[in-house]
């Protein structure tokens, strides 16, 4: 056996077998452990961060399960993330007076009936015309509500104030693991995610197995809106005002693929990765610089080193993919060599 061969079984071994099912369940609880008691320890400002990452984590989410798992690439999820915010905002006004909790259902149901009225001929499109379909829908949404009386026009709607940052933390958290949980469940565990991916991959072949595509990519989409529609409600309550600008904005959904393709597409934790990543990145060197051009133009260089470097995503540094391993041969032959010449050399002097 070669000894890059030897060096890709070394670098693969935590990852595989009883002790790497024992380290990922020790980082998980870890992690959750972190989470779940974060407010005891922490300052206002870090809670307000680790906040952001649960919503950018469960909105990057959303969007790996249309492009990632179904294989569309939508550039109008954040009309879904609008719909949620309006909804519960519309809901909570006075005149209704609606308990937070009640407008998330309502979010729901609205933003999937809206998928399926949509979905069904927008599915039907392929590659950059499914783009850009959905791209004038999430407009399509935008211009509503910017002209409607009761969505509060260009001057937006204003919430009651919430109860407190730690209260927005635990909801956001809690709806963003349900989102993870269920995803994973769904599309890694379970016929439905198959399908999904029989689908994205030859979808004439899983046709002529029984499964009723059209049925299935509906099903996602779905899947793929009622989360944003969700963490939207509960973004409008935590910062008290919306209007079309800030949660119907075409840049949410620029992000979200970002931290996608950061993260890892198509992996069921990647998403999360990538958000932490920038959103992390966005506030601190904002909060240092203040300058966004720069900021635009960093996040450019990394999203150019991570397709160039690491097609699959950070998460593949971890996992078992065909690139990483080849990447790893690479790096053990470019060893060996360094060392036989090294050798060579030595020996020569002497």
């Amino acid at each position: 056996m070669s000894s890059a061969t030897t060096t890709t079984k070394t670098a693969e071994a935590p990852t595989t077998g009883p002790r790497g099912r024992t380290i990922r369940m020790a980082g998980l609880i870890a992690f959750a452990v972190i989470a779940l008691t974060l407010p005891l320890w922490s300052t206002p400002y870090w809670i307000r961060i680790a906040t952001g990452v649960a919503l950018w984590a469960g909105l990057a989410l959303s969007w790996n399960v249309i492009c990632g798992y179904a294989g569309y690439i939508s550039f109008g999820h954040v009309g879904f993330f609008g719909i949620g915010a309006y909804t519960t905002a519309i809901l909570m006004q006075p005149d209704h007076g609606w308990p937070f909790f009640a407008t998330l259902p309502v979010g729901i149901v609205i933003a999937a009936v809206f998928a399926v009225i949509t979905g069904w001929p927008a599915l039907r499109l392929k590659g950059a015309y499914f783009a850009i379909a959905t791209w004038a829908i999430a407009e399509a949404v935008r211009e509503f509500t910017t002209v409607a009386d009761w969505t509060g026009g260009a001057g937006g709607l204003t919430l009651p104030i919430g109860p407190g940052s730690n209260y927005f933390y635990y909801v956001m958290l809690i709806a963003a693991a349900i989102a993870y949980v269920l995803c994973y469940a769904l599309l890694e565990r379970s016929r439905f995610g198959y399908r999904v991916k029989a689908v994205r991959d030859n979808e004439p072949a899983a046709r002529a197995q029984g499964i009723d595509a059209t049925k299935v990519k509906i099903q996602a989409y779905v899947l793929s809106a009622v989360i944003p529609a969700v963490l939207g409600g509960i973004n409008a309550y935590w910062i008290t005002f919306i209007n079309p600008q800030s949660v119907l904005n075409t840049i949410i959904t620029d992000q979200l693929v970002v931290m996608v393709l950061v993260g890892g597409l198509g992996h069921a934790w990647g998403p999360a990765f990538g958000a932490a990543v920038l959103f992390l990145v966005n506030e601190q060197f904002l909060s240092s610089f203040g300058s966004s051009t720069s900021y635009i133009a960093m996040v450019g260089v990394i999203v150019m080193l991570v397709v160039l470097f690491l097609p699959d995503g950070v998460v593949s540094i971890w996992g078992r993919s065909r690139r990483t391993r080849l990447v790893r041969q690479l790096l053990g032959r470019a060893a060996d060599d360094f060392r036989s010449g090294n050798a060579a050399g030595s020996g020569g002097g002497r």
